[in-house]
């Protein structure tokens, strides 16, 4: 039996049961108003037909959480059209389109692990691990001796992905992405 959750419990990526669908929070925010009671505004997706709700609760609400399931999954390929994974225990492969894969297509390359996340069967997203290392493609050179500033600049990676990195990174260098803020954490 899935959890029950409190309004003012719900986190990014929490799912729950509302209305005979089951929802995902994309974003949530405590609201505490100088007069009247709190609340809590929560952005959400309906996992299977992909429509974006807002709606405010009573942080004491409860909500009912949805079973999901998670299977680890490999990355293989793409067709251009269809994303191509393979069940890590049974070898079996499954089609996916970017709907499906959403926002974790930035970060997965080949060969990678990631989570499946569906509900009865049916897949809504797809997780990439927390943190992946990606090898930087191209980044203008950065100027020498120039370390005390904490701006940065454009990088792509070996996958497409732009993000910003410190001055000090080069064409070659591995790094490591937190994919929860599609920021830079660390060179490898």
């Amino acid at each position: 039996m899935a959890d029950v959750y409190m309004a003012g419990d719900l986190r990014n990526g929490t799912t729950f049961e509302l209305d005979n669908n089951v929802f995902r929070v994309v974003e949530f925010q405590h609201v505490k108003p100088g007069k009247g009671a709190a609340f809590v505004r929560v952005k959400m997706k309906n996992v299977i037909t992909g429509a974006v709700l807002e709606r405010t609760f009573n942080p004491s609400e409860k909500l009912q959480g949805a079973e999901i399931e998670k299977k680890d999954m490999q990355y293989l390929y793409s067709d251009g059209e269809l994303y191509y994974f393979m069940d890590n225990n049974t070898y079996d492969q499954m089609p996916l389109n970017q709907d499906q894969i959403g926002d974790a297509l930035k970060y997965i390359k080949e060969n990678m692990n990631v989570t499946m996340l569906a509900f009865k069967g049916k897949v809504f997203a797809v997780e990439p691990p927390m943190f992946v290392e990606l090898e930087v493609t191209y980044t203008e050179p950065g100027f020498s001796g120039n370390t005390t500033t904490t701006s940065g600049k454009p990088a792509t990676l070996e996958n497409g992905l732009e993000i910003s990195v410190p001055l000090f990174v080069e064409i070659g260098d591995k790094i490591r992405i937190d994919t929860r803020t599609g920021e830079y954490m660390e060179r490898i």
